[in-house]
Order: C-alpha cells, then sequence, then structure tokens
C-alpha cells in the first residue's frame, strides 16, 4: 500500500476532527485511472503502462477543517476481472468514474457498462465523473487518429452531459502527465465522500441495516 500527505499546512492545526474515508475508482482498462492514483499519492509519472488488478494508496487530505484519511481503490477495467471488481466496493463513500478524453468509446462505456456496476453495489453513493488525458485534448497525433474512425477526443460539453445523465456529483478534467486538476479531483472527491458526516442516518443501528453512504454487496 502506497501512501502520501497532501496536507497544505501544519500538522493537526485547526482541524475540527479526523475521520476515514474510501475512494474507489473504476473505468475502462488504459483511461487513465493508475496514473492519476499514482501522480496524487507519489507526484510522480509511471512511463510505462502496467495493466491493475487492484492496488490501494492512502492519503492524508485536509478540506474544510476536516483531516481525512482517504483510502484510494484502484481497480482492474478489463472484463477478465469483472467477477473480483465488485469486492472492492465495500464500504466505500465514494466512487470516482473515470474516461479518457482521447477515447470516445471508454466515455461510451459510461452509460454502457460503468454506472449500473455502480448503481448497483453503491446506491445512494455520490458520484465523480473524471475525464482523464486532458492533455491529448488537442494532441494532433490523436485527432488523426480519431478522424480514420470518424470519432474525435470528447468535449467539455460531453463530458458535462455524461455526469448529468448519470446523476454525477461533479464532473472534473484533468491531466496526470501535467498536473492539471488532479488536485481538484480528489479535493472534490474528498468533500463527496463527507457527505455522510453532515446527513447521518437515521435508525440504523436499530434496525440493523448498513446506513445509506456504504457501499453494499448484494
Amino acid at each position: 500500500m502506497l501512501s502520501a500527505n497532501n496536507n497544505n499546512g501544519s500538522p493537526n492545526v485547526g482541524y475540527v476532527q479526523t475521520v476515514q474515508r474510501k475512494l474507489v475508482v473504476v473505468g475502462d482498462g488504459a483511461c487513465g485511472k493508475t496514473c492519476l492514483l499514482i501522480v496524487y499519492s507519489k507526484n510522480e509519472f509511471p512511463d510505462i503502462y502496467v495493466p491493475t488488478v487492484f492496488e490501494n494508496y492512502m492519503a492524508d487530505v485536509s478540506v474544510d477543517n476536516v483531516r481525512v484519511q482517504l483510502a484510494l481503490w484502484d481497480t482492474a477495467g478489463q472484463e477478465d476481472y469483472d467477477r473480483l471488481r465488485p469486492l472492492s466496493y465495500t464500504d466505500t463513500h465514494v466512487t470516482m468514474i473515470c474516461f479518457a478524453i482521447d477515447s470516445p468509446t471508454s466515455l461510451a462505456n459510461i452509460a454502457e457498462k460503468w454506472i449500473a456496476e455502480v448503481l448497483h453495489y453503491c446506491p445512494g453513493i455520490p458520484i465523480i465523473l473524471v475525464g482523464c488525458k486532458k492533455d491529448l485534448r488537442d494532441d494532433p497525433n490523436v485527432a488523426r487518429a480519431l478522424a480514420k474512425t470518424g470519432e474525435r477526443p470528447v468535449s467539455f460539453q460531453e463530458g458535462q452531459d455524461m455526469a448529468r445523465r448519470i446523476g454525477a456529483y461533479s464532473y472534473l478534467e484533468c491531466s496526470a502527465r501535467s498536473r492539471e486538476g488532479v488536485r481538484q479531483v480528489f479535493d472534490t472527491a474528498t468533500r463527496a465522500s463527507l457527505a455522510s458526516l453532515r446527513k447521518p442516518a437515521s435508525g440504523a443501528k436499530q434496525s440493523g441495516k448498513k446506513a445509506k453512504g456504504d457501499c453494499l454487496l448484494l
């Protein structure tokens, strides 16, 4: 398990409380999930693509006077892991669904595959939709390659439209290579994960059921 400290300031100064939260990141294989997590947690960009099976990272994040120990769960997007991936959803507080801006297919798969899976295993959990590889939107080589199949890079508006369609908490774009937008993505996800602090579920203990805000394995 890798770890990182993402606080901007002295530890234990002005923080009301410390809480633990879990973020699961899903999306098509090679869409940029792992690079995003590694850049955020280790501040380095991996030069070699290695398909993820399951990898965990840790980050200390401070938002709105709350110190959060954020567990980051990377998952494999390939179909070979469809039976194993649901194990990652247990006790998740926020889900990040990623697609690659240079891959319109990965955006289409949000609606065709990923949102159904996330809603099934994590009902009521905030969803952050993230467009990865923002730096490739204006790359002429990418544009030429996509044009051969009558496609083009995903536009910001198309990402926003998908976010509305799936009821996402927020839509953000980033580039792990240039670091643009990376911190904003995880700050937003952390704030979304804290929603259960502001809206405690009533009667959860009495009923013996898991409070809304945690994922279930069905």
